[in-house]
């Protein structure tokens, strides 16, 4: 896909995520995840915000609506960055290797490359997962006839974090650098621990409030 993956139609996108291109991928379609979670938070602190209804919750409606757009702000950069550190791994492979210093030299720019690809997936995982902080009080005093839409945030940001993470693993199998792999191991750990559990309590807070 030439343009810019955000700069795409949704079906533009679609096609190219089906084709048999290597990129747009799983990376990209994680963050693609996580910038629709964030984006549905957005719209329900833009239903909120300016209804007398609503009056009392709109000042942290505009705390969470801003900080739910730098989120989707981030993560449609993490999409195109998804791809372009993809592209320099692929590059590294075909390095010549017909020396022992062009194997040293290929070895080297493969590795490097590896920790690219491997750090942006981990920040698509953090930022989808800064997403589920901003959910409850959404669910909880944002526009009632929305709250649907923040259990469809929690569900899609639950996806782009446990997504991006196995874009994260694939490539942990090949690093060499053994402290680095355990940093992440240990950030993914963070990142997941109690994950599903705050998607449920999310879900709850939404069902409570559609039955409300």
């Amino acid at each position: 896909m030439d343009q810019r993956t955000f700069d795409a139609s949704v079906s533009s996108f679609l096609d190219a995520l089906a084709s048999g291109a290597p990129t747009p991928g799983g990376g990209g379609a994680a963050a693609l995840a996580g910038a629709m979670a964030a984006a549905l938070v957005s719209m329900v602190c833009n239903l909120t915000i300016g209804r007398q209804r609503y009056a009392e919750a709109e000042a942290e409606m505009r705390q969470v609506l801003d900080r739910a757009e730098r989120l989707r702000e981030e993560l449609q950069q993490l999409a195109e960055d998804d791809v372009m550190v993809f592209s320099r791994l692929s590059a590294a492979y075909k390095l010549p290797r017909a020396t022992e210093a062009d194997l040293a030299i290929r070895r080297d720019a493969i590795q490097a490359s590896l920790r690219r690809a491997t750090d942006v997936p981990l920040r698509t995982a953090r930022a989808a997962a800064a997403v589920f902080p901003l959910c409850p009080a959404a669910a909880e005093r944002g526009n009632q006839a929305a709250v649907s839409d923040i259990g469809a945030a929690a569900l899609l940001a639950h996806s782009a974090v446990r997504s991006a993470l196995l874009n994260v693993e694939i490539n942990l199998r090949t690093l060499e650098d053994t402290l680095y792999v355990q940093h992440v191991r240990d950030e993914v750990e963070r990142l997941t621990s109690g994950l599903s559990d705050e998607a449920e309590r999310i879900n709850a807070l939404v069902m409570r409030r559609l039955k409300g």
